[in-house]
């Protein structure tokens, strides 16, 4: 670990620009998730409502984010992005004015949620790809290191922002802040100068151009492992991100503001993971760091499901951060280095697809499983799913605990 090497990316003026952007973009869309979160069960008070929010983002990824790849290897990414962003800051400020004038109800914010499930069906595969446009390759690792770190900075600052402003103002002005906040990252893709990208000028049908996509992920012996990783994290292991704001109230006996902590530790144990990741520079230890990282995962998250006081919530949470956030980054990172640039664009929408599409599924599961059996025994039964599968996979595919 070098202090040296934390920041390399940023010697970058694209990525510095992307960067700014984001981190003033992402400080916006952490404080409509953790406000939109707590209006839904304010107005509902049924945790599995908060699963059809989750659920209802999550839809579209599996309608549109394999099509959202092609598109994005046959056209520029930064126009692309462009679009999608833009769509996302009217969606906040429809939101906004709903609140305002008193008549948000629960089925607005799930028909908001689907639209905003859209946009990001289209801008999550592009911006997973760009990211190889801001950097020479040698620094991959670096960019993605840092891009969560700004992500999860924005997740500690956030959520508490949110919840003081919830608790103050009320959750109008959180929405508003994420409306004028998309403005950052539109500008800096705006400013961006980047080289023409080299798009086939003969293409094939929307379907092969899918199905070439999918063989290639799926055959190749260090992809299709890092994609069932994560499918089994974000189905499993993110499923208890989604019980926060009843998790804050029926367990912890608090309000706006406790939810607001608890998602500000996660982020926080996260940034903290990016960072030390950032500092290793180009080591070659992936597969033992990953191994650690799920091994450890469910063992934290049962933990975190019998403590009872928020001191020590907040600390397992830190701990949960500190080893999803390496998870998912070094995943990442390898999938980035791995795959052929002509076909980018597909295998990162099926990365994001796999994010995207599996976590609202398990964010239903454990929201309609919490309504019967109780927050705490969700937790612990998604942890030790996740064990189960991890356990399978590490034995079906040994090549990942070898990666370098």
């Amino acid at each position: 670990m070098r202090l040296s090497q934390t920041f390399t990316a940023l010697k970058y003026p694209n990525y510095r620009l992307w960067f700014c952007g984001q981190l003033v973009s992402l400080f916006g869309t952490w404080m409509q998730m953790m406000a939109q979160s707590y209006l839904v069960f304010e107005l509902t008070k049924s945790p599995a409502f908060l699963g059809y929010v989750s659920f209802a983002f999550g839809l579209p990824s599996w309608i549109f984010m394999l099509y959202g790849g092609v598109i994005s290897d046959r056209m520029s990414r930064r126009k692309l992005m462009l679009i999608a962003q833009s769509t996302m800051m009217l969606l906040a400020f429809v939101l906004t004015w709903l609140t305002f004038s008193g008549l948000i109800q629960p089925w607005h914010i799930i028909v908001l949620a689907f639209l905003l499930g859209v946009a990001n069906a289209f801008d999550a595969p592009a911006r997973q790809a760009i990211i190889f446009e801001l950097v020479d390759k040698k620094d991959i690792t670096n960019a993605i290191a840092l891009n969560s770190t700004l992500f999860n900075l924005s997740a500690v600052a956030g959520p508490a922002a949110a919840g003081v402003i919830y608790m103050a103002f009320g959750p109008e002005w959180c929405f508003a802040v994420n409306g004028i906040s998309y403005l950052a990252v539109i500008t800096a893709l705006l400013l961006m100068k980047l080289e023409d990208r080299a798009i086939p000028s003969k293409r094939s049908s929307t379907l092969s151009s899918l199905k070439e996509g999918i063989k290639y992920t799926f055959s190749d012996p260090d992809i299709w492992p890092i994609i069932c990783l994560i499918g089994a994290t974000t189905l499993f292991g993110f499923s208890f991100a989604t019980l926060m704001p009843a998790w804050a109230v029926t367990v912890l006996e608090g309000d706006a503001t406790t939810n607001g902590l608890l998602q500000a530790a996660r982020g926080g144990g996260a940034v903290l993971s990016a960072l030390i990741l950032a500092s290793l520079g180009r080591f070659a230890f992936r597969g033992k760091l990953i191994s650690f990282s799920v091994f450890s995962f469910p063992l934290f998250l049962v933990a975190f499901a019998l403590v009872r006081t928020v001191s020590l919530s907040l600390l397992m949470l830190i701990l949960i951060g500190i080893v999803l956030q390496l998870i998912m980054n070094l995943s990442n990172a390898i999938l980035q280095t791995q795959v052929k640039d002509s076909v980018r664009g597909r295998v990162m929408s099926i990365y994001s697809l796999t994010h995207f599409g599996f976590m609202p599924i398990g964010g239903l599961f454990a929201g309609m499983m919490a309504e019967f059996a109780g927050e705490p025994i969700t937790v612990i039964i998604s942890g030790a799913i996740f064990l189960l599968s991890i356990s399978i996979l590490w034995v079906k595919a040994p090549q990942l605990r070898k990666l370098k």
